[in-house]
């Protein structure tokens, strides 16, 4: 179980790192927008070949997988329309939207992005298979754009730098917990759970992808963000290969 928090973390320290990146470095819209092309392609990658082929290959029937991954759809959908009432909607604008946003919002809808994808790594990595290398170093490297663009609207918005790396760190920790949650609760669930589990974080995560970070990718980046998406997704599946 320590050692789900600690991989959960690990992977989540990278919003760390990205968020120092951008405190330390000037860096310009369509640089940020190109990072964040990359970053969903990892994302995407990750989910179909580590997460979706993972949840067939375990479930008895794809009824399960199908169930499972609009599940994830609905529930991020929903949360994520929450999140948008309660000020939340710019939270990876990079542009320092966040500005008329609610602060506690914005934490809460960082939170919601990041949890479907910590508590995989929990439920994955005491089997010691494939996804859990390849989809570790996935989530490691699609962290980083994410923090950069939000790091970079947060201080632009007005937020302090102390306070933009506190919350990383904090988002960190609770990236951790959700991996250990994701070990205890279902490491000793039956295959067609696991396989809903997996198909569940899937369709969370391209639901955040579609809705929130592939426009604002789009957005600053322009039509190269297609090539920086591909690149990511050969990127994450060489990992999935050689892992």
């Amino acid at each position: 179980m320590a050692a789900s928090f600690g991989w959960g973390t690990l992977a989540a320290s990278s919003l760390v790192i990205g968020a120092l990146v951008a405190l330390r470095f000037r860096i310009g819209l369509r640089a940020i927008g190109l990072i964040m092309g990359f970053g969903a392609g990892v994302l995407i990658s990750a989910l179909a070949f580590d997460l979706v082929q993972e949840a067939v290959d375990k479930s008895s029937g794809h009824g399960w997988v199908v169930a499972g991954f609009f599940a994830g759809c609905g529930v991020f959908f929903g949360g994520d329309q929450l999140i948008d009432r309660l000020g939340g909607s710019e939270r990876k604008d990079a542009t320092g939207g966040q500005e008329g946003g609610s602060s506690l919002a914005i934490v809460l809808g960082t939170v919601l992005d990041g949890i479907p994808e910590s508590m995989v790594i929990g439920l994955t990595i005491f089997e010691g298979g494939a996804v859990g290398a390849a989809y570790l170093a996935a989530v490691f490297i699609s962290n980083l754009p994410e923090s950069i663009s939000s790091t970079s609207g947060l201080v632009s918005g007005g937020w302090e730098k102390s306070r933009v790396l506190w919350m990383w760190v904090v988002i960190a920790l609770i990236s951790g917990l959700a991996s250990l949650a994701g070990y205890a609760l279902f490491q000793d669930s039956p295959p067609d759970t696991v396989a809903f589990v997996l198909a569940f974080a899937a369709g969370a995560i391209l639901t955040m992808l579609s809705q929130t970070m592939m426009p604002e990718a789009f957005e600053h980046g322009g039509k190269l963000v297609g090539i920086m998406t591909t690149l990511g997704f050969a990127v994450a599946f060489t990992i999935h290969t050689l892992d």
